[in-house]
């Protein structure tokens, strides 16, 4: 395996895609990065957006996709519609950006989230795709001296779901990001970098108190193929974050 690809959440230019969707995806490649996450496509036919997509010679390896949460009887039917569309796009990852938790949960709330997640990662991989979680802060929450993430992440097989850690809030829950690069060896194939400054307010990527510079060593033996960009607040503009983020990866050899 090579050194991880450099991606982009496109929530981080929302206010971009709102208005010219297509037109990001170009000011995106003209930065340089190599890839991009999706959050939504905008009412956008697959097969419009995959041209556009190789005409700029960007990879599209996965899409935050939200479950159905508040009408659990639907949960499969409207993500079997996301399945349709990343399948026709070619996406591979599809990763569940949020899942609702309780101030305080228990063994309960984790049993429900274990079989959701494990139901949806099943529907994925019948599919042919690949199915992920994305954290929060607050999954670092302990049930029964455990973090909610490790329960999922031991209840749930690990052919039905795979990880996306987001470095920047597993930071702010309290935990070291090599820690879970190295526990988790092998089924991190995505990670978000999102750092923060004090105050848990977004910070350009190298600009917070993460501490990104060191964890580039670990990526490759964690088996990490994309890294992501993530940011949503900014100095100046999204665009302007979106190339020094971009900068930041390219003097770490990304």
């Amino acid at each position: 395996m090579g050194k991880p690809v450099a991606g982009i959440q496109l929530y981080s230019l929302r206010d971009q895609t709102e208005i010219d969707f297509l037109g990001t995806l170009e000011k995106v490649a003209k930065i340089g990065y190599k890839a991009v996450e999706f959050a939504g496509f905008f009412k956008t036919p697959a097969a419009e957006l995959k041209n556009k997509l190789d005409e700029l010679k960007l990879a599209a390896p996965s899409a935050h996709v939200p479950l159905n949460f508040s009408d659990t009887k639907r949960l499969e039917a409207d993500f079997a519609g996301q399945i349709d569309y990343a399948k026709e796009l070619g996406i591979t990852y599809l990763i569940t950006p949020w899942a609702p938790l309780p101030e305080q949960p228990t063994k309960e709330d984790v049993k429900h989230l274990v079989d959701i997640l494990t139901r949806c990662g099943q529907q994925a991989k019948d599919a042919g795709l690949t199915y992920g979680y994305h954290n929060h802060d607050f999954e670092f929450k302990l049930v029964d001296k455990k973090t909610v993430l490790d329960h999922l992440l031991e209840q749930v097989p690990a052919e039905l779901m795979v990880m996306q850690f987001d470095l920047g809030w597993l930071h702010l829950g309290g935990y070291k990001p090599s820690e879970y690069l190295g526990k988790y060896k092998g089924r991190v194939p995505l990670v978000h970098f999102k750092d923060f400054a004090k105050g848990r307010k977004d910070a350009e990527i190298g600009k917070g108190e993460i501490g990104y510079e060191k964890l580039f060593d670990l990526l490759e033996p964690a088996g990490v193929e994309y890294v992501i960009v993530e940011q949503e607040q900014f100095e100046k503009s999204s665009l302007d974050s979106a190339a020094n983020n971009y900068r930041f990866l390219q003097r770490h050899g990304l």
